[in-house]
C-alpha cells in the first residue's frame, strides 16, 4: 500500500481519549458503562468506588473513543495516602486526554469539590464539555441556572444534559465525541470494551458485590486482589481472590454468620465474572486482616495507583 492509500485509510477513522471527570458519585462509571455498552466500571452506593483510571472502549461509526473513567475528584483528607493517590490518578487521566468531560450531578449542584474541578479546567486547552447528569430529577429552570453559573467560570465547547442511568441525551453526547476525536487509526480491536487486565476486572466485580451488600456496615478501607487464575482442562477458570480488611471485626462482617455473607458475595461475583470471561468460573474467596493496608506500596501496585511518598 502506498502513502496515499495509507493516508486515505487514516482519514476514514477517528480515535482518541476522553477523560470523564467529576466529583464522587456524579455518575462517571454509569456513563462509561452505558457508552461502551458493557460493564467496565463497578457501580455502588459508596462514594469513591472507582479507585484507579478504568478505560472503556466505545464505538460510533468510524470513531473509537477510549473513555477514561477516573476516580472522583475531592478534597483528600490530610495525610491519607489512598485519597491523594486517587485524586492524582484522576488528574493524570485529564493530562493525556483529547477531550475532557466535566460531569456534574445536578442534585448536588456546585459543591466545593465541583467548583474546584471546574476552576482547574480553566488551565486546559483541550476541548472541554460540560455534562449535567440526573436531569430527570431537577426542574428545567434550575438546570439552566446551573449551566449559566458554570459557564460563567469556564467557557465550555459544548453543554449536554443527560440521565446516564436512563440513557436520556447520551446518544447526542456520544455522536459529538465521535466527531471531536482526532483522525487516527483505532488503538484497539473493534470488539474490545476495555484494556484492563481480566484479573483486575474480576477483583473489581467482587469488590462491587461486597459494597452492594455491606456498604452500610463496612468502611471504605477494603480491597480485593486476584491471587490465582488457572484455566482448567474443561475450559472453565479457577480463580482465587483475597479480600483485605483492616480489623478482625471487619473480617467477621464479610464472612457473616456461618459464612453465609461471603457465600452470597461469592455467588453473585462468580456470575458477573463468568459473564465477563465468557466461561464457567470457580471462585474461591479468602479474607485476610492486614492493618493499615492503605499504607502498603504493594496494594497500590495491585490497584494500578502510584504510591504517594
Amino acid at each position: 500500500m502506498d502513502n496515499s492509500d495509507q493516508n486515505s485509510e487514516v482519514s476514514k477513522t477517528r480515535c482518541g481519549f476522553v477523560a470523564v471527570l467529576g466529583a464522587p458519585n456524579a455518575g462517571k462509571s454509569t456513563l462509561t458503562n452505558l457508552l461502551t455498552g458493557s460493564k467496565v466500571s463497578i457501580v455502588t452506593h459508596k462514594v469513591q468506588t472507582t479507585r484507579t483510571r478504568i478505560r472503556g472502549i466505545a464505538m460510533a461509526g468510524d470513531s473509537q473513543m477510549i473513555l477514561v473513567d477516573t476516580p472522583g475528584i475531592f478534597s483528600p483528607r490530610e495525610n491519607n495516602r489512598l485519597d491523594n493517590a486517587m485524586v492524582k490518578a484522576a488528574w493524570g487521566g485529564a493530562r493525556d486526554a483529547d477531550i475532557l468531560v466535566c460531569l456534574v450531578d445536578v442534585l448536588s449542584g456546585l459543591t466545593k469539590d465541583v467548583l474546584s474541578i471546574i476552576k482547574s479546567l480553566k488551565n486546559y486547552k483541550t476541548p472541554r464539555i460540560l455534562v449535567l447528569n440526573k436531569i430527570d430529577k431537577v426542574p428545567r429552570e434550575e438546570l439552566l441556572e446551573l449551566v449559566k453559573s458554570v459557564t460563567d467560570i469556564v467557557d465550555f465547547d459544548e453543554v449536554f444534559m443527560i440521565s446516564a442511568l436512563k440513557g436520556h441525551g447520551t446518544d447526542d453526547l456520544k455522536a459529538w465525541m465521535a466527531k471531536a476525536v482526532p483522525p487516527s487509526p483505532w488503538y484497539y480491536p473493534e470488539n474490545d470494551v476495555t484494556d484492563m487486565p481480566m484479573r483486575h476486572t474480576a477483583a473489581e466485580l467482587t469488590r462491587e458485590k461486597i459494597y452492594l451488600r455491606l456498604h452500610q456496615e463496612l468502611p471504605y478501607a477494603i480491597t480485593v486482589e486476584t491471587s490465582d487464575w488457572k484455566k482448567r482442562k474443561d475450559g472453565s477458570v479457577r480463580i482465587e481472590q483475597t479480600i483485605f480488611v483492616e480489623r478482625a471485626s471487619q473480617k467477621k462482617i464479610v464472612l457473616g454468620k456461618q459464612g453465609k455473607t461471603i457465600k452470597q458475595i461469592s455467588m453473585e461475583a462468580r456470575q458477573d465474572i463468568a459473564r465477563a470471561v465468557g466461561r464457567k468460573v470457580h471462585l474461591f474467596l479468602f479474607v485476610k486482616v492486614r492493618e493499615n493496608w492503605a499504607d502498603d506500596p504493594e496494594r497500590y501496585r495491585e490497584m494500578g495507583l502510584d504510591f504517594p511518598t
